[in-house]
């Protein structure tokens, strides 16, 4: 059963006719007269109901939607961009990375830190022995844990859906496309948009743009002028992200389901369609569907072809068999569909975390609700550089170790909540991730040292072949995962370049220290991904 008692909707501060005007597209009643007048830009039967029951004494007059978004926006601005920010750490600052280390987490690692320490400084190669030990162990154990899940995902079939049925049964649905400096692409994504196989009366379609971004805020109104968008301008303000963003545009989302997209993306045109369908076919704690993501640039280089094994293993392999274990799963950043009212009632997104897509997956479990995969694909853009590539990846793993850290701020009350497969989930799927690329160059250099000097573990040379086998066979078998993930969307072309894996490894491993680093000294801070680069523009690899 769903439980959103742990949660509240909004901070108190938050009034309900603020969130009401903005969702439902009406102004706050004036008088004219000595009569209320209601002005409201959706004179559907339901909305005018709903305007009738709430005002049953005022006049209810139709208006133009673009003006009245601009009215609400300008009356209402300031608080939505106040509330974007401060409402999860409003109302659950235990799931807020405003504060990235409690004073209790701080402690502990500070302790821990000084145990190693003395410990070296009394016994160094007795210590060095145990960590070398234990380093490689957990390697492996992360690496034996995706293979388990790999053995279960490889051998699911992907969900068949029904037809939705009639036009005039489907429900509206809210897209949010966050947008930051992506005026070259802007022309390309309003044409995917209007490749959706949905009813355009029933898309409620909302480019995201920051204030000081004029040229993408003015190439978007010019597209949008006659396609019935909604160009929404963020107040400046921080942090920075996408999460914040995607926070002030949700007060607006009329949607009774809500996806995000991102600027290159290119979803199936029939995806809005199927995740209605599985909406409507899934049990109620279902909120979430993640669509699947590739690439349409695959094979334009090295990197991109090392990446599409990357994401095919994560989306084609392991998160349909967290799915099938009815474990908790970090959502992908985009091409996330979900039903608005429960969105809206774990406070959304984090605007603090910069991985707020995986945070959100794990906050979702922790209200006991799920998330399901969708059998639908997104094509997007994969960098095209190694210093692109390494600036998106460290973010990601930056966002990772503040989810982590925020989610195991009471790891007693993050069990009882999630359960035994929940939390192991986040330890081995989400930490393990961390942990392997940060422990990956260390215990490379461990190995090569004890190989040519063997100062340390001369005197236990089981030690030094048990750290030995947890590193090679760790790395052997992410090399088989990358082997096989690509068969269920017969990639043979690239399957060779899986061979290549561990250097890729290598290279993660660099963007975590730089990611560790960023969190000490930058933690909220965004590092952008530029699109529009690649020479592909093919839908499919």
């Amino acid at each position: 059963m769903v439980d959103i008692r742990l949660y509240s909707l909004t901070c108190p501060a938050e009034s309900f006719g603020r969130s009401s005007c903005a969702a439902r597209l009406f102004l706050p009643p004036t008088n004219e007269d000595g009569r209320q007048i209601v002005t409201t830009a959706d004179t559907s039967a339901e909305n005018i109901c709903w305007l009738r029951a709430a005002y049953p004494d005022a006049r209810i007059v139709g208006s133009d939607r673009r003006d009245v978004l601009t009215r609400l926006e300008q009356r209402f601005g300031d608080e939505l961009a106040v509330a974007a920010v401060d409402s999860l750490a409003c109302s659950n600052p235990e799931f807020s990375a405003r504060v990235v280390l409690t004073r209790h987490q701080a402690a502990s690692l500070f302790l821990l830190a000084a145990a190693v320490a003395v410990s070296f400084w009394i016994w160094p190669g007795a210590t060095f022995r145990f960590i070398a030990m234990a380093a490689s162990t957990a390697f492996l154990a992360g690496a034996s844990f995706r293979c388990a899940l790999a053995w279960i995902g490889g051998g699911m079939a992907p969900n068949s859906a029904p037809d939705a049925g009639s036009d005039r049964t489907l429900p509206t649905y809210t897209i949010l496309v966050p947008l930051y400096r992506e005026a070259n692409v802007l022309s390309r994504l309003v044409e995917a948009l209007l490749e959706l196989n949905y009813p355009r009366d029933k898309l409620d379609i909302k480019l995201i743009v920051e204030s000081d971004d004029l040229e993408t805020a003015t190439i978007g109104e010019r597209l949008a002028w006659n396609l019935g968008f909604h160009v929404i301008r963020v107040p400046e303000g921080a942090p920075r992200t996408k999460p914040r963003a995607c926070n002030y545009a949700l007060a607006f989302a009329r949607g009774e389901f809500t996806v995000i997209y991102d600027a290159e993306d290119r979803p199936a045109p029939d995806q809005l369609r199927k995740a209605v369908v599985r909406f409507r076919n899934a049990p109620r704690e279902v909120v979430c569907l993640q669509a699947r993501l590739s690439f349409y640039n695959t094979n334009e280089n090295w990197l991109t072809r090392l990446f599409a094994l990357d994401y095919a293993l994560w989306f084609e392999v392991l998160l349909p068999a967290l799915e099938a274990l009815k474990m908790p799963m970090p959502l992908g950043g985009t091409s996330n569909h979900f039903r608005t009212s429960a969105l809206r009632a774990v406070g959304a997104w984090d605007p603090y975390n910069v991985t707020e897509d995986a945070d959100l997956g794990f906050r979702l479990a922790q209200s006991r609700m799920r998330v399901a995969m969708l059998d639908s694909t997104t094509f997007e853009e994969a960098p095209t550089t190694l210093v692109a590539w390494l600036k998106q990846r460290s973010r990601w793993l930056k966002g990772y170790m503040q989810t982590w850290l925020v989610h195991m701020r009471d790891p007693v009350r993050l069990q009882r909540r999630m359960g035994w497969l929940g939390f192991l989930s986040l330890q081995f799927f989400l930490g393990g991730t961390v942990l392997a690329a940060l422990a990956n160059p260390l215990l490379w250099l461990m190995f090569l040292w004890t190989v040519r000097f063997q100062s340390f573990t001369s005197s236990s040379p089981v030690i030094m072949t048990i750290s030995s086998f947890g590193l090679l066979s760790g790395n052997a078998l992410l090399t088989w995962l990358a082997v096989v993930a690509p068969k269920r969307r017969e990639w043979r072309g690239i399957t060779p370049y899986a061979f290549a894996v561990t250097f890729y490894w290598a290279l993660a491993s660099l963007a975590a220290w730089r990611g560790l680093w960023q969190l000490v000294t930058r933690p909220s801070y965004w590092e952008k991904t530029v699109h529009g680069l690649s020479r592909f523009d093919q839908s499919t690899p």
